[in-house]
C-alpha cells in the first residue's frame, strides 16, 4: 500500500468525523502561524524610525510611535496565545476522537473477518496494529500535522515578506532552500523506508512475545528458554538494525539542516552588509532601500525560514512514521469480511447433518477432505477418529460453515447449509474446542455467553449437566466468583466444564465436541458422561475424541485416514471387521 493512500483516506476520516472542527482548528493554526511572521515586519518598521528619524527628531513623538507598534505587536501575541490554547484543545478531541472511531472500525471488522485471518495473522502483530500503529497515528495527527501546517505557513509567509523587503537578499535565501531540500529528499527518503520496516518487525516481534507468554509452559516443560531467547534476540535484532538506522537518519537531519542554516545566516548577512556598503539598489516589493532596517529583519527572518524547514523534515519523519501505521490499520479495516451468501434463517429443524461427497482443502491446492459422505440424525452421537491430521477436526469447522467446502454439499434439516444466513445456523450449534477460552468475567457471564437470555437457574442446570456444578460451588464465591486471564485462577479441566456447561446453556440442536473432555480426569469424565447423555437427547452430537470411552458408546463411529472415511459402524461392528478401528482399540487405550 502507498502512502498517499493512507494519507488521504486519514484525512477523509477526520474531515468527516469531525466537519466543523477540523476547519476550526485549521484556520486557528493558520491564523497564529500568519501573526508569528509578523514581528519582522514591526522590527523593520522601529528600526526605521530610528535609523530615518534624525538628529533633530523629538524623542517623545518617537517613543510614542514605536511604543504603539510594541503594543500592537502585543496585542497580536496575545490573540496568538489564545489562538494555541484553542487549539490545543481542539486538536486533543479531535484526535481522541479519530482513534476512537479508528478502534472502533478496526474492533468491528475483526468481528466479521473469517477465521482464516487469524490462522494466517500472529496475533500479536494484530494487538500491535491496536497499540503501536494507534500510537503513531496519534503522535502524527496531535502533534506532526500541526506543527507542520505551522511550518508550511509560516515558511510561504516569511518567503511574501522576504520578497516584499529584497529580492536580492531573497535569492541569496532559497538558494540555501534547496541545498536543504535536496538533503532532507535523500535522507528521508530512505528513513521512511526503513520506519515502514520498523513497523512490519515490530508486529512480528510482538507477535512472537504473545506466543511465548501464552507457551511458556511449554518452554519451561522443554528447557527451551535458550532457544526462546535466541530467536527473541534475531527479532529484535532485525528491529534494533531497522530502527536505528530510521531514527540514525531522522536524527542526523536535523543537525545538518541546522548547520546548513547557520551558514545560511551567514551568508544573508555578508550579502546584506556587501549590498549596503556598495549603496547597491534594492529590487522589492516596497520600493524600500537596502538599510540597517531592511537587513537586520531579513536576517531574523532567515532564521525562521530555515527553521521551519527544519521543523518541516523532522515531523516529515513522524509523519512517514504515522502513515506506516496507519496503512497497516487500514489494512485491517479493509480484509475482506466473512462471505456469507445465505439469505434464510435456519429454524428448529430436529438438528440432522448430513455429507454429501464434500471435498475440501484450506489452500485450493492441498486438499484435506475427499468425497465424505454422512449422515447423523437427531438423537444420535457420531464420533470421528483416526490419528492425528486424518481430517476430523476439519469436518467440525465445516458443520458451522467457518470454512465453506470446494465441492459436495452440507444439509442440516434436509437444507443445503449455504442457503442459511452463518449467524442463524450458529445459533443452532453447540461447540466444545479442546482449546477453551473463557471470558474475564464471572463463572456465570462465562455460562451464559452463548445464551444471553438464560436465566441463572438454566445456567445452573448446564453447570450440573456438564459436572461443572460441583467444582464451581466449592469456588470463594461460587457462580459469582471473578475470571480473570482466561480462567488462569482455574484447572485446564475446570475451564473445559465450564466450556461444556456453557454450551449446554446455549441449548443447540446440534452439540459438536472437539477433544472436549480431552483434559477431564476419568472419575470427572464418568459425570460428564452421565450428563452428557441427557444433554443429547433429541439432539445431534458429534464427538472428536481420543478416548475410547468416549467412543465405544456412540451410535455411529467414523474412522479416518487422510481425509477419507475407511471405516463405519458401531463399535461391535467394526471390532468384527478387525479393521483399522480394531487394531487401535487392541493396540492402546488412546486414539493417536
Amino acid at each position: 500500500m502507498t502512502t498517499g493512500r493512507p494519507l488521504f483516506r486519514l484525512i477523509r476520516e477526520i474531515f468527516t468525523s469531525y466537519p466543523a472542527k477540523v476547519p476550526a482548528a485549521v484556520f486557528m493554526i493558520l491564523f497564529c502561524a500568519a501573526i508569528n511572521t509578523l514581528p519582522s515586519v514591526f522590527i523593520q518598521r522601529v528600526i526605521a524610525l530610528i535609523e530615518f528619524s534624525g538628529p533633530d527628531a523629538s524623542w517623545p513623538e518617537l517613543s510614542g510611535k514605536v511604543a504603539g507598534l510594541l503594543s500592537v505587536l502585543a496585542g497580536l501575541y496575545v490573540l496568538s496565545l489564545a489562538g494555541a490554547v484553542l487549539v490545543g484543545q481542539l486538536g486533543a478531541e479531535i484526535t481522541q476522537g479519530v482513534l476512537f472511531h479508528l478502534r472502533r472500525k478496526m474492533f468491528a471488522r475483526m468481528q466479521n473477518l473469517p477465521l482464516k485471518f487469524f490462522d494466517s495473522n500472529p496475533h500479536g502483530d494484530i494487538m500491535s496494529r491496536y497499540t503501536n500503529d494507534v500510537d503513531s497515528i496519534r503522535q502524527m495527527v496531535s502533534q506532526a500535522v500541526p506543527q507542520m501546517l505551522t511550518s508550511i505557513i509560516t515558511v510561504i509567509a516569511v518567503l511574501c515578506i522576504m520578497l516584499y523587503f529584497s529580492l536580492w537578499l531573497t535569492f541569496v535565501t532559497l538558494a540555501g532552500i534547496v541545498v536543504m531540500f535536496t538533503v532532507t529528499k535523500k535522507v528521508g527518503g530512505r528513513s521512511a523506508r526503513n520506519f515502514r520496516e520498523q513497523q512490519r518487525i515490530t508486529g512480528r516481534l510482538e507477535g512472537f512475545a504473545e506466543e511465548m507468554i501464552t507457551g511458556q509452559r511449554v518452554v519451561k516443560v522443554f528447557c527451551r528458554e535458550d532457544e526462546s531467547i535466541e530467536a527473541f534476540e534475531r527479532l529484535n535484532s532485525e528491529l534494533f538494525a531497522e530502527a536505528e538506522k530510521a531514527n540514525m537518519r531522522a536524527n542526523t537531519l536535523g543537525p545538518i539542516l541546522n548547520n546548513i542554516g547557520n551558514i545560511l545566516y551567514v551568508v544573508t548577512a555578508l550579502a546584506g552588509g556587501i549590498l549596503i556598503l556598495a549603496e547597491a539598489p534594492n529590487v522589492s516589493i516596497s520600493g524600500l532601500p537596502m538599510s540597517v532596517s531592511v537587513a537586520i529583519p531579513f536576517l531574523n527572518m532567515t532564521k525562521q525560514f530555515a527553521m521551519n524547514i527544519n521543523h518541516l523534515s523532522m515531523h516529515l519523519n513522524a509523519i512517514v512514521h504515522g502513515l506506516a501505521g496507519t496503512g497497516r490499520i487500514f489494512a485491517l479495516i479493509d480484509s475482506g469480511p466473512e462471505e456469507d451468501s445465505g439469505a434464510l434463517t435456519a429454524h428448529d429443524s430436529g438438528g440432522s447433518v448430513e455429507f454429501r461427497h464434500v471435498d475440501f482443502g484450506y489452500n485450493p491446492d492441498v486438499q484435506v477432505l475427499h468425497d465424505i459422505t454422512l449422515t447423523a440424525k437427531p438423537g444420535q452421537k457420531t464420533a470421528i477418529v483416526g490419528s492425528t491430521g486424518a481430517g476430523k477436526t476439519t469436518i467440525a469447522n465445516l458443520i458451522p460453515r467457518f470454512y465453506d467446502v470446494q465441492a459436495g454439499e452440507i444439509l442440516y434439516g434436509g437444507m443445503i447449509v449455504k442457503y442459511f444466513t452463518k449467524s442463524s445456523l450458529r445459533k443452532k450449534l453447540g461447540i466444545v474446542l479442546q482449546d477453551t477460552s473463557l471470558f474475564t468475567g464471572t463463572v456465570m457471564e462465562n455460562i451464559r455467553y452463548g445464551n444471553m437470555s438464560a436465566t441463572d437457574e438454566e445456567c445452573i442446570e448446564a453447570a450440573k449437566l456438564s459436572g461443572a456444578d460441583e467444582f464451581i460451588a466449592r469456588l470463594p464465591e461460587g457462580y459469582a466468583t471473578f475470571l480473570a486471564g482466561g480462567g488462569a485462577n482455574l484447572s485446564q479441566g475446570q475451564r473445559q466444564l465450564i466450556a461444556i456447561a456453557r454450551a449446554a446453556a446455549a441449548n443447540p440442536e446440534v452439540m459438536i465436541l472437539d477433544e472436549a473432555t480431552s483434559s477431564i480426569d476419568t472419575r470427572t469424565e464418568a459425570l460428564v458422561q452421565r450428563g452428557m447423555d441427557a444433554l443429547m437427547r433429541g439432539r445431534t452430537v458429534f464427538v472428536i475424541a481420543h478416548r475410547l470411552s468416549t467412543v465405544r458408546n456412540s451410535d455411529l463411529i467414523l474412522v479416518m485416514e487422510h481425509g477419507r472415511i475407511i471405516e463405519r459402524g458401531t463399535h461391535e461392528e467394526l471390532m468384527l471387521q478387525r479393521g483399522r478401528y480394531y487394531s487401535l482399540y487392541t493396540g492402546a487405550f488412546e486414539l493417536s
